[in-house]
């Protein structure tokens, strides 16, 4: 029986994410070969050759133009539709990490490009991978708490400066990440309200502010540091978002939705990262696989930090399964970011009637 050849993939940015999640998770498959690396830096690509193997590429160009099967986008934020465009055009399959990118225009042309090219694009939206998500969708298609009436969700921590290893990390530059706290974790919690409700959120009332985090020299960053989110669907279910850069301590990640027959509580908590408590009283504290904490994912506490991005990724193209978050589907929670920012400059409820089906 002829061997089944592996996937080829190139790897265009070798930061955190790339280092923690991409480049591990591609190498623990056996079907997969890391055959390309580009960084701007040099040395950086070099150092993750060494250790995973590939041709260190001078630029994104030279890198596309290989024998590839697939790319994953690492790079800061307002390079993510060049890069991406450039493999997806040049007949890759493009994994991109999170935010799409800095404009709604770029997002589309994603899409658009992918569709046109029949590759796929998806987006490294991890937390519906997370088992505890995975269920509550699972308790929520049941009907196990009746219908969806509100939801909260809660993610903080203490910045990105502390697992780039720098005080001026260019998340806090909006020439390369194009905002704040909104994109880093924002994005996250938007797609998991659509993930998780099934419903697209139609509009948003938000105020964003800057209130802690610094330039080394003193001055306050020019992104988003926190962001407060109203958020409701057409069907009338309405709820609340908060993002965090100065959650001092430990890292908080919730996601909490109210139906009319009970509640689903999903938490951070090592042991029970779900409960559930029905209208009878009873109340399941159900055991799954703690989520995933930013420091796990990028600093590395001994956890196992196996995502499962690359996984579906990898099992998307090779069609065993249908892909959770393809660029179409992440685009839906771009045009809610991108109205939330547009909702604090102006003060006023953004509608979003392209989410509306």
């Amino acid at each position: 029986m002829m061997e089944k050849r592996k996937l080829r993939i190139g790897v265009i940015g070798c930061g955190a994410i790339s280092v923690r999640r991409h480049l591990p998770e591609y190498a623990g498959r056996a079907d997969v070969e890391i055959a390309a690396i580009y960084n701007r830096t040099r040395a950086k690509a070099e150092a993750v050759a060494e250790r995973y193997g590939g041709r260190v590429c001078g630029s994104v160009e030279e890198l596309v133009s290989m024998d590839l099967d697939a790319v994953s986008v690492c790079t800061a934020n307002t390079a993510h539709a060049h890069d991406s465009i450039l493999a997806l055009r040049a007949g890759k399959h493009v994994l991109c990490e999170k935010p799409m990118d800095v404009t709604i225009e770029n997002c589309e042309a994603m899409v658009r490009e992918a569709e046109k090219a029949g590759k796929l694009l998806m987006i490294a939206q991890n937390q519906r991978f997370s088992s505890a998500h995975v269920k509550a969708r699972e308790l929520v298609e049941q009907g196990a708490i009746g219908r969806i009436i509100s939801f909260e969700t809660k993610f903080g921590h203490s910045g990105p400066e502390r697992w780039t290893g720098t005080e001026d990390t260019w998340f806090f530059r909006k020439s390369a990440a194009g905002m704040g706290a909104l994109a880093d974790l924002g994005i996250h919690k938007t797609d998991l309200i659509h993930y998780l409700t099934g419903e697209a959120v139609t509009s948003v009332y938000a105020r964003t502010a800057t209130l802690d985090k610094r330039y080394p020299g003193g001055g306050l960053i020019d992104v988003e540091d926190n962001a407060w989110c109203i958020y409701a669907m057409d069907s009338g279910m309405t709820g609340t978002m908060h993002v965090s850069w100065t959650d001092y301590g430990q890292e908080y990640n919730s996601f909490v939705l109210h139906g009319t027959k009970g509640s689903i509580r999903c938490y951070d908590d090592r042991e029970y990262s779900l409960i559930m408590e029905t209208d009878d009283g009873k109340t399941d504290f159900l055991s799954t696989e703690g989520m995933l904490t930013n420091a796990d994912q990028t600093i590395g506490t001994g956890k196992d930090q196996h995502s499962g991005v690359i996984d579906e990724f990898v099992e998307c193209i090779q069609g065993t399964r249908p892909c959770r978050c393809s660029g179409r589907e992440a685009l839906k929670a771009m045009r809610v970011i991108f109205a939330a920012l547009r909702s604090s400059a102006d003060g006023r409820l953004e509608q979003i009637p392209e989410n509306r089906v």
